[in-house]
C-alpha cells in the first residue's frame, strides 16, 4: 500500500512538473544534446517544447558555458570530426556528415553550434574532373542534429572567391560575404585587378544574396588552409587580414565588415609575421604571432573598440623548435589552442603556461584545424525558413 501510494505521490509530482512547463523547460535544456533529441520522442507535449524557440534559445544558454574544441583533420579522408576537452580529452568522435559525393571540405568557422563549410565543386575538363576553383559551395551545417543547408550559388567568379560569416544579435540571424570577381566584366587597361573585386552578401532572413558592388581591399588568403582565409568574428565585426603591399604572405591591415554591411580597415601592431593569427580571446579581437627566429610567442589585443589601439597582453617563449610552422590557432576564453607540424599545445594567457595535449597519435599528419565549438539545436537555415535543411547519408532528401 505503502509503495503504491508512493508511486501516486511520485506520479503527481510530476504531472506538476510537466504542467509548469518553465520548470520543464528549465530540467530538459540542461541535458546533453542526445539526450534531448531522445526526449523528443518521448510524447508531443515535450516534442512540442523541445522545438519551441523559447527552449533553443534556453538550451544555447546553458551549452556555452560548456564549449570544447572541433578538431577537424583538413582534406582528410575519413573526413571526422573530434570534439577535444580543454584537458585533451576526446570528448566524442563522429563521421562527417556532409562529405558523400562531395569534392574535399573545409571548416571555416563555428558559431552557436552551426558550422560553416566550403569546397570546390567538381567540373569535367577535358574528360576528367577536376575541382572548380572559380566558384565556392558553401553550407551551414549543425552537426549534431546532421542537417545542413546547402547556400544558393553566388555570382561566376574569374578567380578564387573568399568568405566569411558575421553573426547578428538575434539567435539564427546570419550574413556570408563573398569576395569575387566578375566574370562578365572586361578589365579596361587602366583597371587594376583590386578594382574589378566585388562582394555580395548571404542573408539567413531573405534567403537570397545581394551585391554590394565594388570593394577596396581582398581578405588575404591563408597558406595553411587554401580553401578559406583566416577570419574571425568579435564584437559584431568579421575580420580578415589584408595583405601587405612588400610581402603577399605577411599582414599589412586588418579588414572588417559588420552585420549591417559596413566595412572599415584597422591597423595592426608593428613586426607581425607569416604565422600570424587573429582570435577571439575573452570578447576581445586579438592577435597571436609567432617569431620563429626568437622562438617567442605575442598576444596583442584590440582594447578600446572606437579608438583602435593594440596592448601587447603577454609574451613566451614557446616550447617548440624554430623549424616547426605553426599551421592553425584558436581561442577558448583564456587559453590559446595551438597546432604546429608535429604538435599540439594549449597556453593560458593568464598564468603563461604551456600544456602539450597527447594528440599526435590521433591526427598523425592531417594537418587539421581547429574551432570553439557549442552544442545547440539551431536551425540552419534560420527563423524563417527551416524546412530547407537537409540530411546526410542515408536520409538525403529534403525534408519539410
Amino acid at each position: 500500500m505503502d509503495e503504491t501510494g508512493g508511486e501516486c505521490v511520485y506520479r503527481d509530482k510530476w504531472y506538476e512538473v510537466e504542467c509548469a512547463e518553465n520548470v520543464l523547460v528549465d530540467i530538459l535544456s540542461r541535458l546533453p544534446i542526445k539526450s534531448i533529441l531522445v526526449c523528443k520522442s518521448v510524447c508531443k507535449h515535450w516534442r512540442r517544447l523541445i522545438s519551441s524557440q523559447v527552449f533553443i534559445d534556453l538550451q544555447l544558454l546553458w551549452s556555452r558555458k560548456n564549449s570544447v574544441y572541433i578538431v577537424y583533420p583538413f582534406m582528410d579522408v575519413m573526413m571526422e570530426l573530434f570534439f577535444v576537452k580543454k584537458s585533451g580529452e576526446i570528448a566524442k568522435r563522429m563521421n562527417f556528415p556532409y562529405c558523400d559525393n562531395f569534392s574535399p571540405i573545409t571548416i571555416i568557422c563555428s558559431f552557436d553550434g552551426l558550422l560553416c563549410c566550403i569546397n570546390y565543386p567538381w567540373k569535367v575538363d577535358s574528360g576528367r574532373i577536376v575541382d572548380d576553383e572559380t566558384d565556392l559551395e558553401i553550407r551551414i551545417c549543425n552537426p549534431i542534429t546532421r542537417k545542413a543547408l546547402l547556400i544558393p550559388r553566388g555570382s561566376p567568379s574569374k578567380e578564387k572567391p573568399s568568405v566569411g560569416v558575421a553573426f547578428g544579435p538575434k539567435i539564427n540571424d546570419y550574413k556570408i560575404f563573398r569576395f569575387f570577381f566578375p566574370k562578365r566584366i572586361p578589365l579596361a587597361k587602366h583597371q587594376s585587378r583590386v578594382n574589378r573585386l566585388q562582394c555580395e552578401v548571404y542573408s539567413s532572413i531573405s534567403g537570397y544574396w545581394s551585391v554590394i558592388g565594388r570593394v577596396p581591399y581582398c581578405p588575404m588568403r591563408s597558406s595553411h588552409s587554401p580553401l578559406g582565409s583566416n577570419h574571425v568574428f568579435v564584437n559584431g565585426k568579421i575580420h580578415w587580414f589584408i595583405a601587405s603591399d612588400e610581402d603577399p604572405m605577411i599582414p599589412g591591415l586588418i579588414l572588417t565588415v559588420d552585420i549591417e554591411e559596413t566595412f572599415g580597415t584597422i591597423d595592426l601592431p608593428a613586426d607581425v609575421t607569416e604565422h600570424s593569427y587573429l582570435v577571439d580571446l575573452k570578447g576581445c579581437l586579438s592577435l597571436v604571432a609567432v617569431y620563429d627566429e626568437d622562438e617567442i610567442m605575442n598576444i596583442w589585443t584590440l582594447e578600446d573598440k572606437n579608438e583602435p589601439k593594440w596592448e601587447l597582453k603577454c609574451s613566451d617563449n614557446i616550447p617548440f623548435s624554430n623549424d616547426e610552422c605553426v599551421e592553425f590557432v584558436v581561442a577558448r576564453e583564456n587559453d590559446i589552442f595551438l597546432i604546429t607540424s608535429n604538435h599540439y599545445y594549449i597556453f593560458h594567457s593568464d598564468h603563461r603556461v604551456w600544456r602539450e595535449l597527447e594528440l599526435s597519435n590521433i591526427f598523425e599528419t592531417h594537418s587539421p584545424v581547429a574551432f570553439t565549438y557549442t552544442e545547440s539545436l539551431l536551425s540552419c537555415g534560420g527563423r524563417i525558413d527551416p524546412m530547407m535543411e537537409y540530411t546526410s547519408e542515408r536520409d538525403r532528401g529534403w525534408r519539410f
